[in-house]
């Protein structure tokens, strides 16, 4: 059986990556803060998990080998964004989006390598934000930007294995946490994408589920934003 680590993987796009991964037959063992999945799946583990606090990170992850000593797909999906102006940002909040988003990401990585076999699949979910600079979230931002580059230089750790790593960089897609969004502000995005609406999950797992199945895609940001910021 594949065995694969989802962050995040109980709701919105890490829960739909979850689902395709179980569909093509791996194994999911998902991280999660505090979104508890009512559903149940098989051969799907939740592990209540804090990012932001690297014990539990570790806890983590040495409970993930202690049940497989292969991991085919790691999917870094986990993240925070903190709604503040540059100067109103505490050094706790810049630290715990860094932390989530690429620190914890990072680490799961190198400890992970040793039981990455040749041919799986290391994907992140990025962000339009880490593209395009936004003025309210810029230490989420600059934390996917950072994780795009993290991606892009893990390429060259993976060189001659077949294993892929790629990012998903996703517009405003239809999750939980856009329906808090007042509808004034969905609509000024709206008129921003050339597609005038937010993306479905299911339009977001697509990209992912290309990256895992064109063993040929590799170091690559895609973008799937319905053409945001068009004018």
């Amino acid at each position: 059986m594949k065995y694969a680590v989802v962050t995040g993987g109980t709701s919105g796009i890490g829960l739909g990556v979850a689902k395709m991964l179980l569909n093509k037959g791996y194994y999911v063992f998902a991280t999660y803060s505090k979104t508890i999945l009512s559903e149940k799946l098989e051969n799907f583990e939740a592990i209540k998990t804090d990012q932001t606090n690297r014990e539990e990170v570790y806890s983590f992850i040495n409970y993930v080998k202690s049940k497989t000593d292969h991991l085919d797909c790691l999917h870094c999906n986990a993240g925070m964004s903190i709604r503040k102006s540059f100067t109103e940002y505490t050094d706790k909040d810049w630290d715990m989006m860094m932390e989530v988003a690429v620190n914890s990401h990072y680490i799961m990585c190198r400890e992970f390598f040793p039981i990455i076999p040749a041919g799986s699949r290391i994907l992140f979910t990025g962000s339009q934000m880490g593209v395009n600079p936004h003025g309210t979230i810029l230490a989420y931002s600059v934390a996917k930007s950072a994780l795009h580059a993290l991606c892009k230089n893990l390429v060259k750790e993976f060189e001659g294995t077949g294993t892929t790593v790629n990012t998903v960089v996703p517009g405003f897609v239809e999750t939980p946490w856009q329906k808090e969004k007042p509808e004034e502000i969905k609509q000024n995005i709206y008129r921003k994408t050339a597609i005038h609406r937010f993306a479905t999950i299911d339009e977001i797992v697509d990209a992912f589920r290309f990256c895992i199945d064109n063993p040929f895609v590799n170091g690559s940001l895609i973008e799937v934003n319905g053409g945001y910021s068009y004018k």
